[in-house]
């Protein structure tokens, strides 16, 4: 009967298999600090060393170090009386001794003040690692603290104009954009939930009441349908205008070399079918040529929205104009009316967003939304400046001021009056 074979493993491979447990280092030595300490008191030792070692060179090289090999015996006399037998070497063999001498208490000192050196350096490159990565520090607790709904902190270090400082406020700045992009978008997000609430309620209202109520006939359902596309209009045109807030919100726009004139003949073009339904006149004073560097869909936009105010609350019969010219170094193009006008109080506050203003004559809300909000956006990113001429029972006037290229004065401030 044969016995059962057993697989016998070697030492040397059992040890092979087995994982090899490498010593924990303490966490600090991990640190840019210990690093920083090492390297340190590395560089200052092996300083030291060069010259303590250049020394004890030229010193040994100065003469024979050696101790004293050969003696001599003499006869001592003090005066003339002889006192006994001493022990006398040459004149070169007693320096080549103190030289040997002093090459051992030299090799001595050296040992010691190397002991020295790295103890000393190894503290003091403690410490002034220390000093030196406390912005950095500061910089990792600042950090730490930001929060995804909290961007408020900042690191605002003080001190020398130095890398760290640099650090320190490029982390600032990109935490400002940051910052800025959360509340850009949470206030897209809170500006779309406010107003998208009433379009909705109204679709709701409508389809429930047809929906709902038998013996609803043909004219309620008319009605509901109209009622259904006018809160789907609205909501159109307020994503729309969302969409161009947040767009020109972006940092990186396709500006070029385009025609002022020409992007408000195209917002003409777009609105005259709707004025000439209401029995408005549209009427064009534009100078072409003014050259000007920007967005040409986000200007056509501007002039739109002008028009759009102007074309819903212009009175029947009345006229429109719009105009754009040169004054100076400022180009612009304005929009005028002949509605109700706006109230002095209310002409600071008519590019707020989502701001209702009271009507001059029955004292309800006229009009809200983005629109006004979004020309002063896409003006003042361009640069320039948006102005409002206003009289209740007169009109408005609305003009967008922009720097012309290659200005000579370099006037920071447009005219004063209206153009037109």
């Amino acid at each position: 009967m044969k016995r059962p074979s057993v697989k016998r493993l070697s030492l040397k491979r059992l040890t092979r298999r087995l994982p090899v447990r490498r010593p924990r280092l303490p966490a600090f030595t991990h640190t840019i600090r210990f690093r920083l300490t090492v390297l340190y008191s590395g560089l200052l030792f092996v300083l030291t060393a060069l010259v303590l070692g250049g020394v004890y060179i030229a010193v040994e090289r100065s003469g024979d170090a050696h101790p004293v090999t050969k003696q001599y015996s003499a006869e001592k006399y003090v005066g003339e009386r002889y006192v006994g037998q001493i022990q006398v070497a040459r004149v070169e063999e007693i320096e080549a001794a103190v030289n040997y001498e002093t090459l051992g208490n030299l090799r001595r000192f050296s040992y010691a003040v190397l002991g020295g050196v790295a103890a000393t350096s190894l503290a003091l490159g403690w410490i002034l690692s220390g000093r030196a990565l406390r912005p950095v520090r500061a910089i990792s607790r600042t950090a730490a603290d930001i929060q995804a709904t909290d961007l408020s902190q900042r690191i605002r270090l003080t001190g020398p104009k130095d890398e760290l400082r640099d650090l320190a406020d490029t982390v600032d700045s990109m935490l400002d954009r940051l910052d800025e992009a959360f509340r850009a978008q949470r206030q897209l997000i809170d500006d779309a939930s406010h107003e998208l609430r009433s379009p909705l309620a109204i679709i709701r209202a409508n389809l429930d009441a047809v929906l709902t109520a038998e013996e609803s006939d043909e004219e309620e359902r008319r009605q509901a349908v109209l009622g259904v596309d006018r809160a789907t209009t609205r909501m159109t045109r307020l994503v729309e205008d969302l969409l161009a807030t947040s767009r020109r919100n972006a940092p990186a726009l396709a500006d070029a070399d385009m025609d002022l004139a020409a992007a408000a003949a195209e917002a003409c073009e777009e609105f005259a079918p709707l004025a000439a339904e209401r029995g408005l006149t549209l009427r064009r004073r534009l100078t072409p040529g003014l050259t000007v560097i920007g967005d040409h869909d986000a200007l056509r936009r501007a002039v739109g929205n002008l028009l759009s105010n102007a074309v819903r609350l212009a009175p029947p019969g009345t006229r429109i104009t719009v105009a754009a010219g040169r004054n100076g170094d400022w180009l612009w193009t304005a929009v005028r009316d002949e509605g109700p006008g706006i109230l002095d109080d209310d002409q600071s506050r008519v590019f707020d967003r989502f701001w209702r203003a009271r009507s001059t004559t029955t004292g309800r809300d006229r009009h809200a939304g983005l629109g006004l909000a979004i020309v002063r956006q896409i003006v003042e990113s361009h640069g320039g400046q948006v102005r409002l001429f206003s009289q209740v029972g007169e009109g408005s006037t609305f003009v967008l001021w922009f720097p012309a290229p290659n200005a000579e004065n370099g006037n920071d401030t447009p005219p004063p009056t209206a153009p037109l």
